[in-house]
């Protein structure tokens, strides 16, 4: 019997947000890691663990096989959500990849856009733009919970379809539902201020007007205490 593996952070705080006997999709498999280490654990009734990689995919389908769980986690090669039935995902992970990337995905599954669905996302960059792409287009943001992976830190993103397109404030693109109650958050807004600092410094150099970064900074450092 081959001993099942720990999830990493990034793919721990995923896995908490994943309903319990739900169908996944989990786009950007990898080596199918978190749709086998859920069905292992009798969390999920099926899952698609899709990849536009061959061989990576290939990989993920030799350790479902070694943890035997072929009759639940089925793989399917396909960009996004493009070769995926919205009756086979209720909760959809897309984890690992660019926001902007993400967003595209969304974009092109019309069918995510019902009350029934769960989004669990992981955005490696451009947080603020997929944030900003969820409110614009129907879709809550009901919680967010840091991570760390590699040494750096990053948000993962539970949002479900309301139908209901939401105002926001610029520092809510950056800050989302984060709350200053870990230091993964702090850490992460650490991380998000280093960057709004080069951008700011940037737009002040090509003379631009930097008052609503200025804004978002000040927001950030007064929320968070840093």
């Amino acid at each position: 019997m081959n001993t099942l593996f720990s999830l990493d952070g990034r793919l721990s705080v995923c896995a908490s947000y994943v309903r319990k006997g739900t169908s996944l999709a989990d786009v950007g498999t990898d080596h199918a890691y978190l749709p086998i280490w859920l069905a292992k654990n009798g969390l999920i009734s099926s899952a698609v663990a899709s990849d536009i990689r061959i061989k990576p995919l290939k990989a993920g389908e030799e350790n479902i096989k070694k943890y035997g769980v072929e009759d639940i986690v089925k793989t399917r090669l396909c960009g996004g959500l493009d070769e995926v039935e919205p009756e086979e995902a209720d909760d959809i992970v897309i984890a690992g990849m660019g926001g902007e990337m993400i967003v595209k995905i969304i974009d092109n599954a019309s069918w995510l856009k019902n009350s029934e669905k769960r989004l669990i996302l992981q955005p490696m960059t451009k947080m603020h733009e997929l944030r900003s792409y969820l409110c614009e287009n129907g879709f809550e943001i009901k919680s967010e919970t840091p991570c760390t992976h590699g040494g750096k830190y990053y948000t993962v993103i539970c949002a479900e379809y309301s139908g209901e397109t939401m105002s926001f404030s610029p520092s809510f693109a950056y800050i989302g539902k984060l709350e200053n109650n870990s230091e993964y958050a702090r850490e992460y807004m650490r991380s998000v201020l280093s960057k709004l600092h080069k951008k700011r410094d940037g737009t002040a150099v090509s003379g631009g007007d930097t008052g609503e970064m200025d804004a978002v900074i000040k927001e950030i450092r007064e929320k968070f205490g840093i």
